[in-house]
């Protein structure tokens, strides 16, 4: 049986106040077999490569936000989106706590010389989304900052988005069950055991906590010129697969090809 692999587009409705996403009520059967897995992963990859062709003869980039849960699968949609296109015009950036020189600036410092030059792309695997996600969960800034850094980050992508960037933001999410499957397989595999960290386990305690804000941000932060996609990730195969084909998609239409 093949699934039909199609926009999830809620995450633009929210930016027009018609109504909250709620993370843990997302459809998480949406599943691939193998071989539907390769076909479509396959022709998305090539749609995003002839994109990719296109926006190097131009005076535009390319900006994919990766953001969700730990173990939601980031890394492996980053290496498929990546992995057909010509390295030479991509860059891809983990993003980690500040430096203690990047902590004596604006939070926002740190991201404009990661950004890419005209008819190249970057993919940032956390972002300055973490303003309002981790740091606001954690209290690593005050209130005041986090509730500003709504306007801030509006602002600063829709100046970029004047200059004529392209937004792709993506939001991969699994359910808690599955956050806990993927952290004991983690754990017990020692090619993998470097994935995991106490800082996780503390994380997965404030679950409610880092849905409530992720599902503010994208009221706030959803908009014409950035929209968010949210992609259900208990399956990696159909993860995969939609966020290649989302990025593909909207650079597609962005670039009018």
């Amino acid at each position: 049986m093949t699934h039909h692999v199609s926009r999830f587009n809620s995450a633009s409705r929210t930016a027009m106040g018609k109504e909250r996403i709620h993370l843990d009520e997302l459809d998480q059967n949406k599943s691939l077999d193998q071989e539907e897995y390769k076909k479509l992963l396959k022709k998305h990859q090539l749609e995003l490569l002839n994109t990719q062709l296109v926006l190097r003869e131009t005076k535009r980039s390319l900006v994919i936000v990766m953001e969700g849960p730990d173990a939601a699968g980031k890394g492996g949609a980053i290496k498929r989106i990546g992995e057909r296109l010509d390295p030479r015009l991509l860059r891809v950036y983990s993003i980690i706590k500040p430096t203690p020189e990047e902590y004596e600036h604006h939070y926002m410092w740190r991201f404009w010389n990661k950004l890419p030059p005209y008819g190249t792309a970057t993919i940032f695997d956390r972002s300055w989304y973490g303003r309002v996600l981790v740091e606001r969960v954690e209290k690593f800034c005050s209130e005041t900052e986090w509730k500003r850094a709504y306007r801030e980050i509006n602002e600063f992508e829709k100046q970029l988005a004047d200059d004529g960037t392209i937004f792709v933001k993506l939001y991969l999410h699994i359910s808690k069950e599955e956050q806990l499957s993927r952290f004991k397989k983690r754990e017990a595999d020692p090619y993998k055991h470097w994935k995991i960290s106490d800082e996780d386990w503390r994380n997965r305690k404030s679950w409610s906590a880092h849905n409530d804000a992720a599902e503010e941000m994208f009221e706030k932060t959803s908009t014409d010129v950035a929209p968010w996609t949210i992609i259900p990730a208990n399956f990696k195969w159909y993860a995969r697969v939609r966020a290649v084909k989302a990025v593909a998609e909207q650079v597609t239409k962005a670039l009018g090809i």
